[in-house]
C-alpha cells in the first residue's frame, strides 16, 4: 500500500483512515497483510499510523503494517521506554534488514497507490465506516440540508429533525492519538473564546484510550476548555464506540419516542452500524474528535459543517468552522510542548508492579449460579455436543449483503422489552443496570438472547402482505410458517432439537471480530452457513466453533435460486480445504411436488489445519482433545 503526496493543512489522521477505509474496501482486501510505504508513510506519527492501523477490520484486512523508522524511535522515546530498549529496536530492526531503507527493494503481490494530497475534512455514514462522505458534500450527499425548519423546531422549545444526541470522543483509533486530541481541545478553546456552547440535547462525552491523555491534555491547558464544552472524561476504555454511551434524559428520549424523531450520533470511533451506537440513535456517523467538538455545537446532522453559521460571535458576526479549526502549526506546536516521557511512565509502570498478592485457594472458579456476568459456558455440552449431521437443516434466517457482527449480536445497550432485557428482569437485575451485551458475554444465557438480536436485521423470511421484508429481530418458524421474535425462534428449534443453517449474501461478517456472533449462531444450533462471500474474521471464528462456512459459487446466490427459507438443507460431500460440496435443496413446487435442486458450493476450510478443528467441533474441543492426548504442555 503505496502512499504518496501530503496531507492537506486541516487534514486530521481520521479524515486519512476514512478516506482509506473507502479506498480499501472497493479494492477488495478482505484476508490481505498490508504493508504501508513510500513518502506518505514517511511523514506519519506511529500515532496518525496507529490510526490506520486500528481501522483493519472496517476494511477487512487481516493486518496493516507500518515500517520500523526513525518516527518509531521518536515515539518509543516519547512513551517513556528506557534509552537501552529503544536502542535494541533500532539495532536489532537494522541488523536484520527490517528498517525503512532496506524495506526499499520488497517485492509485493500487489501495489496499490493513495495520494494522500487527495484527503478532504471527511465524516463516514450514516450505518457504514467505509460510507465515507466529504464535509462539502454534504447537501449533495442529502445529510445535510433543511437547517432552516431544524431551525424553527428549536426555536419552538423542540428538538431539530437529525438531532445529533450522542457527541462522543471515543475509540482507541483516535483518543491514543495526541495529535488529535490536542486538536479537539483547541477547538474547544476557541468555541469556548467566542462564546460558542453545546446544544442542550446532546450528550456529550470523552473516553481517551489511556490515562496518560489526561496528563498532557492537562498539561497542554485544553482538558478544562473540553469539559467547558460537555466533554468532560467519563472513562478509559470503550464507551459509546461500543454502545455504552448510557442513558439519555428521560425528557430526551420521551420526545424522540413521541415525535419518531430522526436522531442521530456523531462519534470519532470505529464503527457507526445500525442499532450500534444508542438505541434511540437511529443513525451514526464517524467524524474526527474536533469535528465531534463542532457537531455538538451544530446540534443537527442536517447541519451543514462547513458552510453555515455555527453561531455569532459578541459583536454579531457569524461564526464559521474555519473560524474555530485549528491550524497544523498550532496543533504541533502544542504537542511537541504537552506531550513528554513522564507522563506515560507515571501511567504504565505502576501497572506492572503487582506487589503482594494473595494465592487463590484453588486454582478452579467458584462459579456463582446466579451470575448474569460470569456463568459457566457451555461449550462442552447440548448443541456442541451432538454430531452435525449437515442433514434437512432449516434456515434460521435470509440474509442480504453486508451482514455485520453487530447484527448477528450487538454489543449494545440491552433495553427492557429486547430477550436479553427480559431475562435479566426475571433475574432480579434492575433496569438501570442492564448495561450493554458486550458486558455480559460470559453468561450465556443473556449473550444467547443477543443472537441476531439487532432492531436493524433484515430477514428476508419475514415478509409483509404487500411483498416488503419486515426490519427488526423476527424469524419465521417452518414448517408451521409462523413468524416471532427471532431468540422464540431459536428456543423452539432447539426444544425440537433441528439443526438450522443461514443463507446469506456477500461480505457477510463485517466489522469487528465478535465472538458471540460465532458462539450465539452455534449454540442456537446453526450448523452450517453458505454466503456468497465471508470476512475473514468472522469466517475463522465461525470455524472455532464448529460452524461450517460455504461459499456460493459465482453466479449463484439467494436470489438466482429463489429460496424463501421453507426449504430443508443437506451438505453433501467430502470435507476438504477449498473442496467443492453440494447443498442439496428440498422443496415443495406449486403443484404440491418435491423438488431436489443441487448446487455447488465451495468450502471455505482454508487449510488442513482449519479442517481439523472443524471436525474437532470447534477450537475448544480440539484443544481438549489435545489436552487429553498429551499434546499441550
Amino acid at each position: 500500500m503505496e502512499l504518496v503526496g501530503q496531507r492537506k493543512p486541516g487534514i486530521t489522521a481520521t479524515d486519512i483512515v476514512l478516506a482509506l477505509t473507502e479506498f480499501l474496501r472497493k479494492e477488495r482486501v478482505v484476508g490481505a497483510y498490508l504493508e504501508f510505504f513510500g513518502e506518505g508513510a514517511d511523514s506519519m506519527s506511529v500515532g496518525d499510523r496507529a490510526t490506520i492501523s486500528n481501522m483493519t477490520p472496517e476494511y477487512g484486512a487481516t493486518a496493516a503494517m507500518f515500517y520500523i523508522d526513525q518516527n518509531t524511535i521518536d515515539y518509543l522515546t516519547l512513551t517513556g521506554r528506557e534509552p537501552e530498549q529503544v536502542k535494541l529496536v533500532e539495532t536489532y530492526a537494522k541488523e536484520i534488514g527490517l528498517w525503512a531503507s532496506d524495506m526499499t527493494q520488497a517485492e509485493y503481490p500487489r501495489v496499490l497507490r493513495f495520494d494522500l494530497s487527495t484527503v478532504t475534512r471527511n465524516i463516514a455514514g450514516p450505518s457504514n465506516p467505509h460510507a465515507r462522505v466529504s464535509t462539502s458534500d454534504l447537501k449533495e450527499k442529502g445529510i445535510a440540508g433543511n437547517l432552516e425548519a431544524a431551525r424553527a423546531q428549536e426555536a419552538q422549545g423542540l428538538m431539530p429533525d437529525g438531532a445529533v444526541i450522542i457527541a462522543a470522543i471515543t475509540s482507541c483509533t483516535n483518543t491514543s492519538n495526541p495529535r488529535n486530541t490536542v486538536a479537539a481541545g483547541l477547538l474547544a478553546r476557541k468555541a469556548n473564546e467566542l462564546g460558542l456552547t453545546r446544544k442542550p440535547w446532546v450528550k456529550s462525552s470523552f473516553a481517551p484510550g489511556s490515562k496518560a491523555a489526561a496528563l498532557y491534555l492537562e498539561e497542554a491547558g485544553v482538558l478544562h476548555d473540553l469539559e467547558k464544552l460537555g466533554f468532560g472524561i467519563v472513562a478509559y476504555a470503550c464507551t459509546t464506540c461500543n454502545g455504552m454511551s448510557g442513558a439519555l434524559d428521560p425528557k430526551i428520549q420521551q420526545e424522540i419516542i413521541d415525535r419518531d424523531l430522526y436522531a442521530t450520533a456523531v462519534l470519532s470511533g470505529n464503527r457507526n452500524f445500525d442499532g450500534r451506537i444508542h438505541p434511540y440513535a437511529k443513525q451514526a456517523f464517524l467524524a474526527s474528535p474536533p469535528l465531534v467538538v463542532a457537531y455538538a455545537i451544530a446540534g443537527t446532522i442536517r447541519f451543514d459543517i462547513e458552510k453555515d453559521s455555527l453561531g455569532n460571535d459578541k459583536d454579531g458576526n457569524p461564526i464559521y468552522l474555519k473560524d474555530i479549526w485549528p491550524s497544523d502549526e498550532e496543533i504541533d506546536a502544542l504537542v511537541k510542548e504537552s506531550v513528554k516521557p513522564e507522563q506515560f511512565k507515571k501511567v504504565y509502570i505502576p501497572m506492572f508492579d503487582l506487589g503482594e498478592r494473595e494465592k487463590a485457594a484453588s486454582p478452579l472458579y467458584d462459579w456463582r449460579p446466579q451470575s448474569t456476568y460470569i456463568r459457566r459456558p457451555p461449550y462442552w455440552e447440548g448443541a456442541l455436543a451432538a454430531p452435525r449431521t449437515l442433514t434437512n437443516m432449516r434456515p434460521l434466517a435470509i440474509l442480504g449483503d453486508n451482514i455485520t457482527t453487530d447484527h448477528l449480536s450487538p454489543s449494545n445497550a440491552i433495553i427492557m422489552d429486547s430477550a436479553a432485557g427480559e431475562y435479566l428482569h426475571k433475574m432480579g437485575v434492575p433496569e438501570e443496570d442492564f448495561n450493554s451485551y458486550a458486558t455480559h458475554r460470559g453468561d450465556h444465557l443473556t449473550a444467547q438472547r443477543a443472537t441476531l438480536a439487532n432492531p436493524k436485521l433484515f430477514n428476508e423470511m419475514v415478509v409483509r402482505s404487500d411483498g416488503t421484508i419486515k426490519q427488526g429481530s423476527k424469524a419465521r418458524v417452518e414448517p408451521e410458517g409462523e413468524v416471532m421474535r427471532m431468540w422464540e425462534a431459536i428456543e423452539t428449534y432447539m426444544n425440537r432439537k433441528q439443526p438450522l443453517i443461514i443463507i446469506a449474501g456477500a461480505d457477510y461478517g463485517q466489522g469487528s471480530s465478535r465472538d458471540w456472533a460465532a458462539k450465539g449462531v452455534r449454540l442456537a444450533g446453526v450448523e452450517a452457513i453458505v454466503a456468497e462471500g465471508f470476512e475473514r474474521i468472522h469466517r475463522t471464528n465461525l470455524v472455532g466453533m464448529g460452524v461450517l462456512p460455504l461459499e456460493f459459487k459465482p453466479g449463484t446466490n439467494r436470489k438466482t435460486l429463489k429460496l424463501d427459507g421453507t426449504e430443508l438443507y443437506s451438505v453433501m460431500g467430502n470435507i476438504a480445504p477449498r473442496s467443492t460440496l453440494t447443498l442439496v435443496i428440498e422443496r415443495a413446487t406449486e403443484d404440491g411436488k418435491n423438488q431436489i435442486v443441487e448446487v455447488p458450493v465451495t468450502c471455505r476450510l482454508d487449510t488442513e489445519e482449519e479442517v481439523s478443528v472443524y471436525e474437532a467441533g470447534g477450537v475448544l474441543q480440539r484443544f481438549a482433545q489435545d489436552f487429553l492426548e498429551g499434546n499441550v504442555a
